[in-house]
């Protein structure tokens, strides 16, 4: 096996390869497995066969991860609910209910509708683009607003708004990084950092704006004109990660439509999150399992909807149980997708590539520069890697100790890498948020990262000019 530490630029070799081929032919996961099999050929002293052997076995040690596995089986589920909400005519009712009443006639009302309801499950931030994106798909479709702009809209809340508002899984893991680094108060730490998270600010805010005022540029300009010329949703030859059959399910017949059908468990889920964040967390919310919770919140959100349906006479148990492995064989494709971003997230780690980027970027910076570089490499490391916390994780025990000897505000140092991590998962098709919204949305992955990365940049170059100025403001003597 090779030594990870030797390797050099070679590190950072596989995820650029799995990104590329991934967009360049659209074939997301033999890009995701060409990039694992790469990696573990490298470690494996350039023998093929040998890395195509640790390939399989890092893909099936995914498994081994209690979380992880709760989270794909978290995804496929919500297939489920899909199926559930559609079959018993909550879905129908619902949209009925908003279109009668008037509170969404227009694109920017239904606009308005994605952005806000991606933000309000705060507590976790795969449920709020998830339930989101069911209610409000239809609506968009109806509307002839692309799926491209809902999945941006989804994924511009997903992360963004955990990071403005930490009384979640993010805020507890961060916490718990800076308490490795010794610092004294690492929940004042955090929340002073916040207000400095330039790009997650920014994308919430251009999220808005995007949603509402219908600012488009790049390749988001080019699908809206498609759809409004031509009424397709997504072009021709999109393979949405949701399968049509999940999304054409009709309301069974004889079904009287009724919203109820699917807010009350809806409205389960989302209450269960911050108890079962409570209980996981013995008592502290912050400290709660986000996989765990979010993964019983959604099974109990599906026990109350079969009860429900079945109590109401609209469904027999046959009829649950067909639904439920309808959908949840809808979902099987993203579960797959999961998988894979997690075992080349492994692969990154066997080979050091988040350190490696690190270390190549510490060098001859004046302490002015510091917090803008700090966000450059926490966004190449992200996007190369496909995970946030992953590169927090790499980050924060280079960023705290740099602050400290060059007199930044560590405020300032934690937001810049917190941003970058951020902006990087945003942008990179490997991350396991962005899978979660082009889900949410049911939109081709790879549409959905061509049209939302224009946006990215875009924000991450104000965020970077803005930390460049305020590292010359917030610099001490």
């Amino acid at each position: 096996m090779s030594d990870a530490a030797t390797l050099g630029f070679l590190s950072v070799v596989p995820p650029l390869l799995a990104i590329g081929l991934a967009i360049w032919t659209k074939q997301v996961y033999l890009s995701l497995f060409a990039g694992i099999w790469m990696a573990w050929t490298i470690l494996s002293g350039w023998n093929p066969l040998a890395g195509l052997a640790a390939s399989v076995e890092s893909v099936v040690q995914v498994f081994a991860d209690a979380d992880r596995t709760m989270l794909i089986m978290l995804s496929v589920m919500i297939g489920a609910l899909l199926t559930f909400s559609q079959y018993s005519g909550g879905m129908a009712g619902l949209i009925g209910w908003l279109t009668d009443r008037g509170l969404v006639r227009s694109r920017r009302s239904a606009g308005f509708l994605a952005w806000a309801l991606a933000g309000v499950v705060f507590v976790e931030s795969t449920i709020g683009p998830l339930i989101s994106g069911a209610v409000t798909r239809p609506l968009f479709d109806r509307l002839k607003i692309s799926r491209e702009k809902l999945s941006y809209i989804l994924d511009s809340m997903c992360s963004p708004k955990s990071l403005m508002l930490p009384l979640n899984t993010f805020g507890a893991y961060i916490v718990g990084l800076f308490v490795t680094q010794d610092v004294a108060q690492p929940v004042a730490l955090l929340a002073s950092a916040v207000p400095l998270n330039f790009y997650a600010i920014l994308a919430v805010m251009a999220a808005l704006v995007v949603a509402v005022w219908d600012r488009d540029f790049g390749p988001m300009a080019t699908a809206e004109r498609r759809v409004r010329d031509e009424g397709k949703v997504m072009r021709d030859g999109a393979e949405p990660l949701v399968a049509p059959e999940a999304l054409a399910v009709p309301v069974k017949p004889g079904v009287r439509p009724a919203a109820s059908n699917l807010v009350i468990p809806v409205v389960t889920v989302v209450s269960a999150l911050p108890v079962l964040l409570w209980v996981t967390g013995d008592g502290n919310l912050m400290n709660g399992s986000g996989s765990v919770s979010a993964f019983w919140a959604v099974l109990l959100g599906l026990g109350v909807a079969a009860s429900l349906y079945m109590g109401r006479g609209i469904l027999s148990l046959a009829e649950v149980t067909d639904m439920f492995m309808k959908g949840v064989g809808a979902l099987t494709p993203v579960g797959l997708l999961l998988v894979l971003a997690f075992a080349i997230g492994d692969a990154c780690v066997a080979m050091e590539t988040g350190p490696y980027v690190a270390r190549a970027a510490q060098a001859g910076l004046g302490a002015p520069l510091v917090p803008a570089a700090l966000f450059a490499v926490a966004g190449f490391t992200a996007f190369s890697t496909g995970t946030s916390f992953g590169t927090w994780a790499i980050m924060t025990p280079i960023a705290i100790p740099m602050a400290s000897l060059l007199e930044i505000h560590p405020g300032l140092a934690v937001a810049a890498v917190l941003g970058g991590g951020l902006f990087g998962d945003h942008a990179s098709p490997i991350s396991d948020s962005t899978i979660v919204a082009s889900l949410a949305a049911s939109a081709d992955h790879i549409d959905h990262v061509r049209t939302q990365l224009p946006y990215a940049l875009a924000i991450a170059g104000v965020s970077l000019a803005l930390y460049v100025g305020f590292g010359f403001l917030m610099v001490g003597p």
